[in-house]
């Protein structure tokens, strides 16, 4: 039960020991804040990392290609290489089970209109894969199938902001739009976590943007997304045999770093998982030990409030108050600042880093913020520490006798 003269009891001895009490609060509450904004800024460099690797699977690989740097195999370097619809389908039948989704790219600068609205986007003519490659999301319609490979269908599938830039009082979906004067229907409308850029763009068939835009099967870049199932050595032996075997079939040398380059998301994952890592357990040394430093900061604390209550102890003693009752007394007290400095630390640390979110921007750190789950589990260590701290002392002074205790100096 609420025990209304115990409380009234406990504020009053805090009354009357304001420095003491404000010294240890700070004590907790700037280790608290301290812990909050660590946490909060790794949180801020992990979100940053996730950003730049949000609108493409975390398995993608891709190929580009450029020209020789090395002579190789009786051909002197400088030589262009070019992909065409034929190396993706040998990719895909040469590495038929290590390989999940796959398609070619051709890119395209055009100028768009709808009606009286116009303005300039890029094309990317694509395979149907591309949509698991990219995480595009299709709003509305559909995005570009196999159908529209096999019959070169005039179609596109256009970013919502292209929809908001031309259509503006219409839905895009059935609508005709003009690209570099040739009309194509708009089947889908899609949306990419990848920001304005993405969502700028429209797809296409790439076999339509080969037949009308050169009249052959160029393509500029050749994507994929290895096996999830494969571990992060595998996937890494995946894409150094891809590039060993690609830089074979174009009769590189496989010294040349022009020619074929292939980026595997693998190796950047892994790199960002070190970094990630490595930053949460320091972090995790540092936040911890400005939790020492609070826990110490109580317990020193807790020894001076029973040192310096002795006599009042031996008093209460005397008038028949038992162990338990002087020892929840003390602890009480040490609880109550430690949990109104921890929220207040709390709040302060939040606060920073919600008022340092655009200057932690500019250093690639995006919204910065912190579990509840790990400051709370932080502020009941700090009090479950000061508890155990403080019990000790408050137990041996709560068993001296009523008449030691009021010789005590």
């Amino acid at each position: 039960m609420f025990d209304r003269d115990l409380w009234r009891e406990i504020f009053q001895s805090i009354n009357m020991n304001k420095t003491r009490s404000l010294l240890s609060g700070f004590t907790v509450a700037f280790a608290i804040s301290l812990f909050a904004i660590l946490f909060g800024i790794v949180n801020g460099l992990v979100n940053t990392f996730d950003t730049a690797f949000v609108d493409d699977a975390s398995n993608s690989i891709f190929i580009n290609s450029g020209t020789t740097s090395k002579a190789s195999n009786g051909l002197q370097a400088g030589r262009r290489i070019q992909f065409r619809n034929e190396d993706q389908d040998w990719v895909k039948e040469e590495f038929d089970d290590k390989v999940q989704y796959i398609t070619s790219r051709k890119y395209l600068n055009v100028t768009a209109s709808f009606r009286n609205e116009k303005n300039n986007y890029t094309v990317r003519a694509v395979n149907p894969d591309h949509q698991y490659l990219e995480n595009t999301n299709v709003n509305y319609g559909r995005y570009v199938n196999e159908s529209d490979i096999k019959n070169k269908t005039k179609v596109v599938v256009i970013g919502r902001l292209v929809e908001e830039d031309l259509f503006l009082k219409t839905t895009a979906v059935g609508k005709y739009i003009n690209l570099n004067g040739i009309q194509y229907k708009v089947v889908g409308v899609f949306n990419d976590d990848g920001g304005d850029n993405e969502e700028r763009l429209i797809y296409m068939p790439i076999s339509t943007a080969q037949q009308i835009y050169g009249n052959n099967d160029y393509v500029d870049q050749i994507n994929l997304t290895y096996n999830p199932e494969l571990d992060f050595d595998a996937a890494i032996g995946f894409g150094n045999m891809l590039t060993k075997k690609l830089k074979e079939r174009f009769m590189v040398s496989q010294n040349d770093q022009r020619a074929i380059r292939v980026r595997n998301l693998a190796s950047e994952t892994q790199i960002v998982n070190q970094m990630t890592g490595g930053l949460g357990v320091m972090v995790l040394v540092i936040g911890f030990g400005t939790l020492i430093a609070g826990i110490v900061g109580i317990s020193n604390m807790m020894i001076f409030i029973v040192k310096e209550r002795t006599k009042e102890i031996g008093i209460r003693k005397a008038l028949g108050a038992s162990p338990k009752s002087i020892v929840s007394i003390i602890l009480l007290e040490s609880i109550l600042i430690t949990i109104i400095a921890g929220f207040l630390g709390l709040l302060l640390g939040m606060g920073i880093l919600e008022l340092a979110k655009p200057t932690l921007e500019d250093f690639f750190i995006t919204n910065p913020s912190v579990s509840w789950t790990i400051v709370n589990s932080a502020l009941f260590t700090l009090i479950l520490a000061g508890a155990i701290a403080g019990y000790l002392p408050a137990k041996k002074a709560s068993r001296i006798k009523p008449i030691v205790a009021l010789r005590d100096d």
